[in-house]
């Protein structure tokens, strides 16, 4: 399996433009939550660390997303496999950061959906670059999911099947490392999706705010 790495590190302010979201990757499991007094389905995202497009394509017989009501039973994916994959590489992250008495960063789950969608993108669409043709640059796509940051970084790979072999090639490699010990950045979001033509795409993207 061919094994790729690219570096990207730049501050900037991106323009907001027009968000189009895939469909969410297929959950390792499920849950059935039954909505309570005052639920809204964005309560219930926040609740779960899930994005509500992810909910809202779970839940297809809803028929309007905004009138839920309870009793009513939503389908939550929980993507605890992924997540799982991607907190084991934040851990790593900070793992490096500390034995270096640098402070270690905080996991953003947004940032870590935002990652996510990337790696996904990159995978379906067939493409290996920082440079999205749905979502544009990195900064781009972190502020039209609806985060802000005064700098921001991202590391992408693709390949690699575990988080350990992916954080040995970052940190083998200096621009890569630079992000991973970089400072000024405060949180971090890391996302994983599997198959594809390189079986494994990484993402990892860091903001400071």
């Amino acid at each position: 399996m061919i094994r790729r790495l690219i570096l990207l590190c730049l501050v900037m302010l991106a323009v907001v433009s027009g968000l189009t979201m895939p469909p969410a990757e297929a959950a390792r499991d499920t849950q059935t939550y039954t909505v309570q007094p005052g639920d809204t389905l964005w309560k219930i995202s926040l609740r779960y660390q899930i994005g509500l497009s992810e909910i809202i394509a779970a839940n297809p017989e809803l028929s309007n997303p905004d009138l839920i009501y309870p009793g009513d039973q939503i389908n939550i994916p929980l993507l605890t496999g992924i997540k799982q994959m991607e907190y084991q590489v934040i851990q790593l992250v900070n793992q490096e950061r500390t034995q270096r008495g640098l402070q270690p960063l905080k996991p953003n789950w947004e940032l870590s959906r935002v990652a996510r969608f990337k790696s996904q993108d990159m995978r379906d669409m067939h493409y290996f670059s920082h440079t999205s043709p749905v979502y544009g640059s990195p900064f781009t796509m972190i502020r039209n999911f609806g985060l802000s940051f005064r700098s921001a970084g991202e590391n992408i790979a693709a390949g690699q099947a575990t988080p350990q072999q992916v954080m040995n090639g970052w940190m083998n490699s200096p621009g890569h490392r630079q992000n991973i010990l970089n400072p000024s950045f405060t949180e971090i979001g890391v996302g994983y999706a599997s198959g594809g033509g390189y079986g494994h795409y990484w993402t990892q993207m860091f903001i400071s705010r």
